[in-house]
């Protein structure tokens, strides 16, 4: 995947590559000297509330499944440093945002059908309740006659 390329995630769904911003930061965890020196870490910032490759649906879905990774002002940021080069870091990065749009895209599940009890279970059922309330007015007190 080329990095001035678009990524194409479906018909509602394209992210262009100006809509991205990359910082590279300083990533924690091993590596030694280097890990203080060299910035591998990426932090990618995609503005899903302006972006002009999400239809609506899309955008509002990719916000909700973003949860803590959106901004109040619908920017969705994702930090990558699972690997020691900035290439495989950013290249991570965007393979997540895709990820999450792509969730976003699936179409929704079907309406769920409205479906009756059957005769049987309906009896079996009552016959049931009919048994329980039995038992309990058998816990009542004991007359003497």
């Amino acid at each position: 995947m080329a990095f001035e390329d678009n990524i194409v995630i479906g018909r509602e769904a394209v992210i262009y590559p100006d809509e991205l911003e990359e910082a590279f930061i300083r990533a924690s965890g091993p590596g030694g000297q280097n890990v203080n020196k060299v910035a591998t870490a990426v932090q990618l910032r995609f503005d899903a509330a302006n972006a002009r490759g999400l239809s609506e649906r899309v955008r509002e879905r990719t916000l909700k499944l973003a949860g803590q990774r959106a901004t109040k002002d619908g920017v969705i940021v994702i930090e990558a440093a699972r690997f020691r080069t900035q290439e495989q870091n950013r290249a991570d990065a965007r393979q997540r945002l895709a990820a999450l749009v792509a969730r976003a895209a699936e179409p929704p599940p079907p309406p769920r059908k409205k479906t009756k009890p059957t005769k049987g279970s309906v009896e079996r059922r009552l016959k049931a309740k009919a048994g329980r309330s039995v038992v309990k007015k058998m816990r009542g007190r004991v007359d003497s006659d």
